[in-house]
């Protein structure tokens, strides 16, 4: 069966009737096998599936959405471009859990960077369909975020981590998801590094063992 998103997949190494799903998301200009480098670490009893964004960025890597830049090098995001990729990753949820044993109630998105801020975003627009949420290096944009007043967010629960010398999204942006979720009564684990815009070796260790607690 052919979906929306073209994807890698690691067998859950521990097989149940309906094993729970592990998405992962990549940052703008990567790719696929960009998360699914760690697939191998990640808890046994998870599928997981890693999806490659739609937009192509010449001469290689994908994005999830367009960033433009003015004049003065100040960014803007294309929240039309990335309000429809947050509803095609929710698509991809649905068509994922027809074509593979896994558990509808549980489904975990895990991003980084540009991943993250579309993890964010599909799981505050659509909580029915999304259990938790790893989001490294990544911030809350508002602006692609429908409806959340009239949702149950309440079944939501992030790990949420951060460089705190990140040069591409500053670390006050980051801070600002954990205390705008603790408000809203959505249990939230936040973590600082003292690293630029990736995942450092301790951050992927207490995300796993996150990840393990929730199971």
């Amino acid at each position: 069966m052919d979906l929306s998103l073209y994807h890698l997949v690691r067998e859950p190494k521990i097989k149940l009737d309906k094993n729970p799903l592990l998405l992962l998301l990549h940052g703008y200009g990567s790719n696929e096998e960009d998360l699914f480098g760690f697939a191998g670490q990640l808890p046994d009893e998870y599928l997981v599936i890693s999806a490659r964004a739609p937009y192509s960025l010449p001469p290689y890597g994908n994005a999830w959405y367009a960033i433009d830049f003015d004049a003065d090098m100040n960014k803007f995001t294309d929240n039309v471009q990335a309000a429809e990729s947050r509803d095609l990753i929710a698509k991809f949820i649905d068509e994922v859990l027809g074509a593979y044993p896994v558990d509808a109630a549980n489904v975990t998105l895990l991003g980084f960077s540009q991943g993250t801020i579309l993890s964010y975003a599909v799981a505050l627009t659509y909580p029915e369909k999304v259990s938790r949420v790893v989001a490294l290096s990544g911030y809350l944009n508002m602006d692609i975020i429908e409806n959340i007043n009239s949702r149950d967010i309440s079944n939501l629960s992030f790990f949420i981590s951060h460089g705190v010398v990140d040069q591409v999204i500053p670390v006050e942006w980051a801070r600002k998801a954990p205390e705008y979720l603790k408000a809203k009564g959505i249990p939230v684990e936040y973590h600082e590094y003292p690293v630029g815009h990736g995942v450092a070796p301790q951050n992927f260790n207490d995300l796993v063992n996150w990840l393990n607690k929730q199971s």
